[in-house]
């Protein structure tokens, strides 16, 4: 048998002091040395690959998809990102949409949300991008943070990331090969990666000064495009800089983290505005959706569920919030008590909101609450029906799964299965689906596959050691069929050979 562990989607809650203090690091330290690789002093060197003089021949397209999958299994290894199938398919459509907009639609992104409750974002090499909790939270309307989607899309369009190396190239090459080995292959411990971060930090500040002068303005041009181009509100980029400016003078305090590498003077706001007044005007947007996800993530990210519904009770009680906003603020009151365990109450709200609008979060909310409830013929039924209406919809896929795993019937483990693999299509890089995979394959007997699933979990969280350990133990199998063997000899000297590429980097 093999040891599966059960996640329950959007209920991971990050209170370890270790873990808080890594994300804050990551957006206050880590990202400035990213967007400007700062001086660092030349000493440990890195064996990574060969960075060129020019900008465009820094990363092959192959090094770059190397790094970035390799800072997200990073980013899992330290459990900072929001696995939420509804949260991140919303954001991750929201960039795909902007980038297939942009001036480079051929440029290669991954789009993903870190759980913190800090007002930031970030470019990576490799096109990953992050938007942080904080960040999400703050927004007006999906067209503020489409705003910051698209001004980080122009950073890693432009070149700017591999411009700040190019121009400082005898101090930043140490520094940028420093965070690439440390923080995206996973080499040293927590505190080491920490340590490394902060050597540079004083330098990196005024580095990302002289940096954001010289790219920030083209960020903002190249973005509102894109915007418009995508059909976004290009004003939106200007009114969520100009809130955050304004939020710092009103109280007192030091910028958020985003401003802080991202500085904003009123010079800039006006002239992001002026822009975008020049800009096609598009329809009014439709903000259901966005304060779905906002609400579903306000939800999830309190601590205690007594907080979110406080804060949801209180906003309800503003005059000036749309028929939208109302809704999507039940929605999330809904989630809170069900994390309270007040489960009547709970699909009271649920019920209503579908009495009026059949969404398909709604749907799914109201379906876990009955696996929660114990309700589970309910709420395989519902789920059914979804799945039938939907047909490769992730978000329901892989709830409908979950609930046909639950009460570990080898019948449903199969047709988990199949939806599983489906899904395991078109979504490669996720380890919430192997996991979910292993648990229908050890059900349905299948214990080679099981394992396999398991071990590809562990490598995409960032653990590539227990991966290879997981995979060594199968190999010994004796009753292994040829092509059992074969694939798993291949999948094994795939991560032996990462493994030994590691060490000689470090």
């Amino acid at each position: 048998m093999v040891e599966l562990r059960a996640i329950h989607t959007g209920e991971r809650m990050f209170t370890n002091r270790r873990k808080n203090f890594f994300v804050s690091r990551l957006g206050a330290t880590v990202i400035t040395a990213f967007a400007s690789f700062a001086s660092v002093a030349q000493t440990d060197r890195v064996d990574l690959p060969d960075m060129g003089a020019s900008a465009d021949t820094i990363l092959s397209r192959a090094e770059e998809a190397e790094y970035a999958k390799a800072l997200v299994r990073q980013m899992r290894a330290y459990e900072v990102l929001n696995e939420d199938p509804l949260i991140s398919a919303y954001f991750e459509d929201m960039g795909f949409r902007l980038a297939s907009n942009s001036n480079r639609p051929d440029k290669a992104f991954t789009f993903v949300v870190i759980n913190q409750d800090i007002v930031n974002a970030f470019a990576a090499p490799g096109g990953v991008i992050a938007l942080y909790s904080g960040l999400i939270l703050a927004a007006d309307d999906e067209n503020e943070v489409a705003g910051v989607l698209a001004h980080e899309i122009a950073h890693v369009t432009q070149q700017h990331l591999y411009r700040a190396i190019e121009s400082q190239q005898a101090m930043t090459i140490p520094l940028a090969l420093a965070m690439l080995g440390l923080v995206l292959v996973g080499g040293g411990s927590g505190e080491a990666i920490q340590g490394a971060l902060l050597g540079g930090q004083a330098a990196a500040a005024q580095a990302q000064i002289n940096f954001t002068r010289q790219n920030e303005s083209e960020a903002d041009r190249i973005g509102i495009q894109t915007l418009s181009h995508a059909g976004y509100d290009p004003v939106g980029m200007a009114e969520f800089f100009g809130k955050m400016g304004r939020i710092t003078r009103s109280m007192g305090e030091g910028p958020p983290e985003y401003l802080r590498t991202h500085p904003v003077s009123v010079s800039r706001v006006t002239e992001a505005k002026d822009r975008a007044e020049n800009m096609p005007k598009p329809p009014p947007a439709n903000n259901r959706d966005f304060y779905l996800v906002q609400m579903r993530l306000r939800a999830q990210i309190e601590e205690y569920p007594d907080t979110a519904l406080e804060w949801f009770a209180h906003r309800l009680e503003r005059a000036d919030i749309s028929q939208e906003e109302t809704d999507a603020l039940f929605y999330g009151q809904a989630i809170a008590l069900q994390r309270k365990g007040k489960y009547r109450e709970a699909r009271q709200l649920l019920k209503s909101l579908i009495a009026r609008d059949q969404h398909v979060a709604y749907e799914l909310q109201l379906a876990d609450l009955d696996l929660d409830a114990g309700e589970d013929g309910a709420a395989l039924d519902r789920l059914g029906g979804l799945y039938h209406n939907f047909a490769g919809n992730h978000a329901i896929s892989m709830q409908y799964s979950r609930a046909l795993l639950k009460n570990r019937q080898a019948g449903q483990a199969e047709t988990a299965g199949v939806i599983l693999r489906q899904q395991l299509l078109t979504h490669p890089d996720d380890p919430v689906l192997y996991e979910l995979y292993a648990q229908a394959s050890n059900i349905a007997g299948d214990d080679v596959r099981a394992k396999e699933a398991i071990a590809e979990s562990y490598y995409l969280r960032g653990n590539i050691h227990e991966a290879v350990l997981q995979l060594q133990k199968l190999s010994e199998k004796e009753d292994l069929d040829y092509y059992e063997r074969a694939r798993i000899t291949d999948r094994l000297n795939e991560l032996r050979m990462e493994l030994s590429k590691l060490a000689l980097d470090h």
